[in-house]
């Protein structure tokens, strides 16, 4: 059952970090330094002072860099790929006990599969949104993304269950959206 919840604490991490980057890593990082969550193995370096340090300038620069137009874009391109990685490490890291070809196998499926449908997902709503508005709404929906991150975050530490169900359903209902759209595309070619 500790590897269940580990895989949905980290799942929903990695979920989170399609909408910022660097935020799960900084809420990681302070639950680690202050007990409330033990990192696998190899990861204890998480909770250091250095690496909360790093995380808390990251995530301030990312945060202010979404913020300024067209620099929303290029962050995009830079961190959607970015993303699938922390994703994969940030699943990797709450897996404590188990064996690494599993861990790594767990997080590579389980943790950058879910990052990536995030971050796609985060990726199309900002180029609708920049079409549509000229890249005017584009602050808006930054504030709700980096809500949506901090809180999944929080919540994954705190109550790590509910929240990779929550996240596992979410992220299931997104993908057989997606499957249905690109099904509908075929049919009228």
């Amino acid at each position: 059952m500790e590897t269940l919840i580990s895989l949905l604490a980290g799942v929903s991490l990695s979920a989170a970090t399609g909408f910022r980057l660097f935020v799960p890593f900084l809420v990681m990082s302070i639950a680690t330094a202050t007990g409330h969550m033990t990192p696998a193995q190899g990861f204890e370096w998480i909770g250091s002072p250095i690496a909360i340090t790093a995380f808390a300038v990251a995530t301030g620069v990312e945060i202010a860099g979404y913020y300024i137009p067209w620099v929303d874009e290029i962050l995009d391109l830079i961190t959607t790929p970015a993303a699938l990685v922390a994703g994969a490490v940030l699943t990797a890291s709450t897996l404590v006990d188990i064996s690494p070809f599993l861990q790594w196998t767990l997080a590579i499926i389980a943790g950058a599969g879910a990052a990536g449908l995030t971050k796609g997902m985060t990726d199309a709503a900002r180029l609708t949104s920049t079409a549509t508005t000229g890249g005017i709404a584009n602050p808006a929906l930054s504030t709700m993304e980096l809500f949506t991150s901090s809180v999944i975050s929080v919540m994954a530490i705190l109550i790590p269950l509910l929240t990779g169900i929550v996240i596992i359903g979410l992220l299931c209902f997104a993908a057989y959206k997606v499957w249905r759209f690109f099904g509908r595309r075929r049919r009228f070619r």
